[in-house]
């Protein structure tokens, strides 16, 4: 995991983090901060613990600690979060040390994480990042979730995980 904690520890990271928080302070629905990249690091590490994956830990996490990085560039330009966090991880994930296979299974993670078409298949990083990420929300706890404009069938009301 020393390359995990290298990702944590880069100014990039730490840079684009700090950005998020002040843009979604205000949030009253899920944020994106280090409590949900954590959520859905360890709910795909447990999918690939019980499906019995061929996948390193420390990728999973890599993956789902950055999954949300291009957030901010999304909230200032428009950019779809998925497409700028990819740009953005690229640059962290080889001065952390991944290998470039590495970077490309975690980039074409990041790049569909949020389309259910695109992650399925046979990419298990994608399909359980993508699964993790929809499965980290408790809605029945949530304050907003008479608010929310997620659908029905999409709100977490039970505990998966």
């Amino acid at each position: 995991m020393e390359r995990v904690n290298r990702i944590i520890q880069h100014e990039v990271f730490i840079k684009e983090m700090k950005k998020l928080n002040r843009l979604e302070r205000d949030r009253m629905y899920c944020r994106h901060d280090i409590d949900h990249l954590l959520n859905v690091a360890r709910l795909a590490y447990i999918t690939a613990l019980e499906e019995t994956l061929p996948l390193k830990k420390d990728l999973i996490y890599a993956a789902a600690l950055l999954h949300d990085i291009g957030r901010a560039s999304q909230y200032e330009t428009g950019m779809p979060h998925d497409k700028a966090g990819a740009l953005i991880a690229e640059t962290v994930l080889t001065d952390c040390g991944f290998g470039e296979g590495e970077c490309a299974e975690i980039l074409e993670a990041i790049s569909c994480h949020r389309s259910k078409d695109t992650a399925a298949g046979d990419r298990p990083l994608a399909r359980i990042l993508y699964e993790a990420d929809k499965r980290s929300r408790a809605c029945f706890a949530c304050k907003a979730q008479d608010s929310c404009n997620w659908p029905i069938e999409r709100k977490n009301y039970n505990v998966k995980r």
